[in-house]
């Protein structure tokens, strides 16, 4: 996938969540509603966030050089670990210790319909970025489930973006549960517990970023359907038989690694191996667009008489 889709995506929803902070900030300082400031935190983690998937993504972009021989691609993937870990500490962790303070300690809201307010415009702001990641995700998507999306994408932006928007949207949600049973109830503590289950879901939606974006950094493996077209342009039944063993690794979300032993028809002289090799190379990159690096390594084997 080129980085234009998920660029779309990250910008939309830096914007809309800088704009939703400053908002919730605002909303907090008026009402004193820790649902409002654990929505505040999270904002601003969301924020920070896309602006290191963009730094990901222009980090990546550098040229190869002899210290990193093929490309600086799992920036990217550094950068969506490092995003993973700020949401886990900044989003999730602040807010849990807030939802657990609130409970201990219940507080009176100031101005409860500003909060809610300010959660609606919120709202709207984060289905607009949700929308844009949605719209970008869907053609890459194919057949798969959005789970699977998500499990088995080797481009790390949309998946962050896609579950960061849905938590927001879900923790949005939550903050106005807790703040209008605080109103309707006349029971503060609701805040604190709304507060509290913003933080559990966030930690919920970055241990699966931190477990995803760790599977990536080291290195995952061409998919199922991908290592189907790669055998299928490698053996042609002519110059090549069969593949002996195959293996492929991701060297950045758009650029795969593949080594793959062949053995060829009996026979053939070492122009035919490299007119067949030749072939086989430019089969495997017309089926796989992201194969990079390719590496061939001949079995010239005698058959048993």
């Amino acid at each position: 996938m080129s980085a234009g889709g998920s660029k779309k995506a990250i910008v939309a929803a830096l914007t809309a969540n800088a704009g939703i902070a400053v908002a919730k900030f605002v909303g907090w300082a008026i009402t004193g509603s820790s649902s409002m400031l654990a929505e505040a935190v999270h904002s601003v983690a969301d924020t920070s966030n896309q602006g290191l998937l963009l730094l990901g993504q222009k980090r990546a972009e550098r040229e190869a050089d002899k210290l990193h021989p093929f490309g600086y691609g799992r920036s990217r993937y550094f950068y969506s670990f490092v995003v993973a870990l700020v949401l886990f500490t900044l989003g999730s962790m602040f807010a849990i210790y807030e939802g657990i303070h609130k409970i201990q300690h219940p507080e009176e809201l100031t101005s409860p319909a500003v909060a809610i307010g300010i959660l609606v415009i919120a709202i709207g702001l984060e289905t607009y970025s949700f929308m844009t990641a949605y719209k970008e995700s869907k053609p890459l998507k194919g057949n798969a489930t959005w789970w699977q999306f998500i499990r088995n994408s080797r481009s790390p932006e949309l998946p962050v973006v896609l579950l960061e928007d849905t938590g927001a949207l879900v923790g949005l949600f939550l903050a106005l549960f807790g703040v209008s049973l605080t109103v309707i109830t006349d029971e503060p503590v609701w805040d604190g517990v709304g507060t509290l289950a913003i933080g559990l879901l966030l930690g919920v939606i970055a241990v699966i970023l931190i477990i995803e974006m760790h599977s990536l950094l080291i290195g995952e493996g061409a998919t199922a359907d991908e290592e189907r077209r790669i055998l299928a342009g490698l053996a042609d039944g002519e110059g090549i038989e069969r593949v002996i063993h195959l293996k492929t690794q991701y060297l950045g979300p758009e650029e795969m690694l593949v080594a793959a032993k062949l053995a060829f028809v009996p026979g053939l002289d070492i122009a035919a191996v490299a007119a067949a090799i030749d072939e086989a190379e430019a089969r495997v990159r017309s089926e796989v667009p992201s194969v990079r690096a390719m590496y061939l390594e001949p079995d010239l084997y005698r058959t048993a008489k």
